[in-house]
């Protein structure tokens, strides 16, 4: 996807999984990564990833980096940070790993990532499809009757409160497009 970042992504998620001792659980992961993202749109009014965001069964997720988690996507960016999905697991490439290594994210974006796994981090992956399933929680997300459904940022950007949501989903396109013409990895 134009302006996606993988070694960024890779991060994130390796950032989650020190937090839980080197490996975690895809679902719990998936969950985590939409509400980081989630709660930068509402801050910032950009996404952390710039994923492609998704109604599936079990919530809303980021889509390209599910591909990732799950094996279907692959490059040397993401395998310097993560290892190969092991069951319901995906961890570390390296154990050592620590969060200084992270470079490729910011100040806000760790700030962001820290507040979501303080308030979600001790919950495990089914009571995390439970809360992003709750309408009050996160509204944007349709049942996709066992299918999947793009998430329109301006739809988030609408259940967040933005008045500008079409405006502010325009200005990621164009953020997107321009990342991909300046960095076509």
């Amino acid at each position: 996807m134009q302006g996606y970042n993988v070694r960024k992504t890779a991060q994130v998620v390796a950032f989650f999984a020190i937090k839980e001792g080197g490996e975690i659980n895809v679902l719990k992961l998936a969950k985590l990564l939409y509400l980081a993202d989630r709660r930068f749109l509402d801050l910032y009014d950009y996404p952390i990833l710039f994923d492609k965001l998704v109604s599936m069964r079990h919530g809303p997720v980021n889509s390209l980096t599910l591909d990732y988690i799950n094996g279907e996507a692959a490059g040397a960016d993401w395998d310097a940070f993560i290892a190969g999905r092991a069951n319901y697991n995906v961890g570390l490439k390296n154990k050592t790993l620590t969060f200084e290594k992270l470079d490729e994210l910011n100040d806000a974006e760790i700030e962001v990532l820290e507040e979501t796994y303080r308030k979600f981090g001790g919950m495990d992956q089914y009571a995390l499809v439970k809360f992003t399933h709750n309408p009050g929680n996160c509204p944007e997300w349709e049942d996709p009757d066992g299918s999947s459904a793009t998430i329109p940022y301006a739809r988030v950007f609408k259940y967040l409160g933005k008045k500008e949501s079409a405006m502010l989903a325009q200005a990621i396109e164009e953020e997107r497009f321009l990342r991909g013409a300046l960095d076509p990895r």
